[in-house]
């Protein structure tokens, strides 16, 4: 299991490097140990395939919730599971705050989620992402990938305490002023709205 976990590390920095992309971190490295990873702009899948290349070069663990289908799926769903799937049954009507605080109990990882929930326009942001920190009691990091500058930006922390103590206005205020602040420039630009509440 070692051996994989370097091998995955050496792959994706051979990987970023041939690509020319870079990984430039806002805050320590180790707030990508246990938070909730809020990925933004969301306009195209790529910037999944960049985040998990980013991690893995920072030997850090990330998850995914995706369709349960996926991680059963004889062919390929242990390849879902082993880049970081946690496969939840969309059929049934789940409790997906308390699952994911339940998860967080098991185990310390990054937990990627994009707030947009879809790939196009939208005009807010859904709080989902929100309650899932508070419920789990850990941190939101952002982070967001910049197709101008070829950069992977991530590891700007909002403490759980600081979500506990400030309104949830005041919370988005913050990560709106970070993307715009980095002026993050997504593969899709016209899918993208900065104004996230």
């Amino acid at each position: 299991m070692v051996i994989l976990f370097f091998m995955k590390k050496i792959l994706a920095k051979i990987i970023l490097k041939i690509i020319g992309w870079k990984i430039v971190l806002q805050g320590d490295v180790d707030n990508l140990d246990r938070c909730i990873l809020v990925v933004a702009p969301h306009t195209h899948n790529s910037e999944y395939l960049l985040g998990n290349l980013a991690y893995w070069a920072l030997d850090k663990k990330l998850k995914i919730i995706i369709k349960d289908s996926h991680t059963k799926n004889p062919f390929y769903g242990w390849i879902v599971k082993a880049i970081g799937g946690i496969g939840i049954d969309r059929s049934q009507k789940n409790d997906l705050v308390n699952f994911v605080a339940n998860e967080f109990k098991k185990d310390d990882f990054s937990l990627v989620i994009t707030p947009e929930g879809t790939r196009s326009w939208v005009p807010k942001w859904r709080k989902g992402f929100y309650n899932m920190a508070l419920a789990a009691k850990v941190p939101i990091v952002l982070a967001g990938g910049d197709y101008k500058r070829k950069t992977i930006n991530l590891g700007y922390q909002i403490p759980y305490d600081k979500l506990q103590s400030h309104s949830y206005e005041e919370i988005m205020q913050e990560i709106q002023d970070f993307y715009i602040k980095y002026d993050i420039t997504p593969k899709i630009p016209e899918n993208w709205n900065p104004q996230i509440y």
